[in-house]
């Protein structure tokens, strides 16, 4: 059986991924439902041969369609020659064995009965964990060009609106979380806990006709800018209101809502962090410079809808709230990779080293550390908000506050459940994302694949002290009178939970899967579009040094 080395070339694709993205997560649709399309069989010289895989150059870059000229984003030429889809499916078996993580658990299966995609989709482990869920629920590729739009730039394209769904075939439920700031939805002025009624004259929730799931669908994720769709939304107070949107390029607010409260206790901060990309270091820093200026003395960090992104944002986010001494010569994040390279991170072919807790701001662009220091508050305890959305470097941010002593107070439900990661890697023109990496922190724990979970007697490492509290559309973010804020506020004055916390734990919000019911359509839900790729969303770059 010949040996599994990553190739020079493998490596230059990788390495050109990473400084284009910059790491910072992103987001586009999946396509569905290429898990068992045949394909044409293959000619003679593209044979699989069970249990031998061949080098990665052997395959890598040589595309059924191959992209020709320049890629916007590095500035270099596309690497892709020609070959066939057989080519591409033979890179993916290889790269996946590899450098996934659970490499010796894929079923090796014939690539000539998949299409790309299909094939891709079954790479991957079909092992339980021992509440019985899948293992792996973080295995998807996205479109290069569409992943590196939103990667770079924090830009997509819709209304503003971001949903939650409660059901997805009729009756429907959809409500508005939240609206972006300055966007289309935002400017008309409609509030969290929205329920939308009808799109473009269609009865959103009970219509069960293929044509009007198709106009839903395409009403409520354009394709593109420009187009003008007309919503009905029921209000909390049961009145209606109609709005004409037109979609538009939608800034991303990675950071909102941030408050200082002022309680019997002292000064209480606050903040809402969506997701962990570039542009939001900026305003994480201006939000930890007031904290520090009013001599904040407890912390609330709202990540309830924070599925996660860039691993060294994460570190500086925990060095903000522990501080210098709490985390000096600490390890915020030690990644393990499969056991086929214990010491040598298999994507890069360098030494694996932890990522330390930045304590100064970083050029994402460049790629290193600057000299300035960032705020801190210091302290010995944070309340932190979660819910099913809450995942993977939002997770990490809690994991590695543990790891140094930090008390965390969980209050929502159960976190998503992802201590792993990878690097989004291109090949032909698709970026596949496949775990390659479990973090653990400086304490060496990792194993919080169920999530992390509030509760008031905390017994295993990844139960957190803390209350169980649905998520509350009935008032703004950030109010005190909010269900979760309000529950954190109690908590921090009295050391319990409210009494009137509800004792339900929505752990069925953890999937992204819209639900069927027999002989009721399904519409396709923002989760399909747009969480499945923005959010559970680990991405590790090589350690940040300073500037030579």
């Amino acid at each position: 059986m010949k040996t599994c080395k990553y190739s020079s070339l493998a490596l230059a694709v990788t390495v050109s991924l990473l400084t284009g993205c910059g790491g910072s997560s992103g987001g586009t649709t999946v396509t569905p439902g290429t898990g068992t399309t045949p394909t044409t069989p293959t000619t003679p010289e593209q044979a699989w041969e069970p249990g031998v895989y061949e080098e990665q150059s052997n395959y890598v870059a040589k595309c059924e369609t191959p992209r020709s000229g320049t890629d916007p984003f590095t500035g270099t030429a596309y690497p892709d020659t020609q070959g066939t889809a057989m080519d591409e499916k033979l890179w993916l078996r290889t790269w996946t064995n590899d450098t996934y993580l659970w490499y010796d658990e894929v079923p090796d299966n014939d690539p000539s009965l998949y299409s790309v995609l299909g094939y891709f989709d079954q790479l991957k482990t079909t092992a339980l964990t021992t509440s019985g869920t899948p293992k792996d629920n973080f295995h998807f590729s996205s479109p290069t060009q569409q992943y590196n739009e939103l990667a770079q730039s924090g830009v997509s394209s819709g209304y503003g609106f971001e949903w939650e769904f409660g059901q997805t075939y009729p009756p429907r439920q959809l409500t508005v979380r939240f609206t972006e700031p300055d966007s289309p939805a935002a400017l008309a002025e409609i509030p969290r806990g929205a329920k939308l009624r009808t799109i473009n004259g269609i009865d959103f929730v009970n219509n069960n006709t293929q044509a009007g799931v198709d106009i839903i669908n395409a009403s409520l994720f354009p394709s593109e800018s420009g187009t003008t769709v007309d919503f009905e939304f029921e209000l909390i107070d049961g009145t209606t209101v109609t709005t004409t949107l037109t979609s538009g390029d939608i800034d991303v607010a990675p950071v909102q809502n941030v408050k200082i409260l002022d309680t019997e206790y002292g000064k209480t901060g606050y903040f809402q962090f969506n997701t962990f990309i570039r542009t939001a270091q900026d305003g994480l820093i201006n939000a930890f410079d007031e904290f520090v200026d009013n001599n904040v003395t407890e912390l609330v960090i709202d990540l309830r809808y924070n599925g996660g992104g860039l691993l060294a944002m994460a570190s500086q986010l925990s060095y903000m709230v522990a501080g210098p001494n709490q985390t000096n010569n600490a390890i915020f994040e030690t990644t393990r990779f499969n056991d086929k390279t214990p010491n040598t991170n298999p994507i890069t072919g360098s030494e694996v080293r932890p990522t330390p807790f930045y304590s100064r701001e970083i050029d994402y662009n460049a790629g290193y550390l600057t000299d300035t220091l960032l705020p801190s508050l210091s302290l010995s305890r944070v309340y932190v908000i979660t819910t099913g959305a809450t995942c993977s470097a939002s997770e990490a941010v809690m994991n590695a506050l543990r790891g140094v002593d930090v008390e965390v107070v969980q209050i929502g439900t159960t976190t998503c459940g992802k201590p792993y990661g990878f690097y989004p890697t291109d090949n032909c023109g698709e970026t596949y994302f496949s775990i390659q990496f479990q973090g653990v922190n400086n304490k060496g724990f990792g194993d919080y694949a169920d999530g992390f979970m509030p509760t008031t007697s905390p017994v295993y490492d990844f139960q957190l002290p803390g209350c169980i509290v649905n998520d509350d559309f009935s008032v703004a973010l950030g109010s005190p009178e909010e269900g979760m804020l309000a529950a954190a506020l109690h908590y921090s004055a009295t050391g319990a939970c409210p009494v009137a916390q509800t004792s339900s734990n929505v752990a069925a919000m953890k999937g992204t899967a819209a639900h069927t019911s027999e002989g009721l359509l399904s519409i396709v839900t923002p989760n399909t579009k747009k969480e499945t790729f923005i959010l559970h969303n680990k991405i590790n770059q090589p350690v940040f040094e300073e500037r030579q």
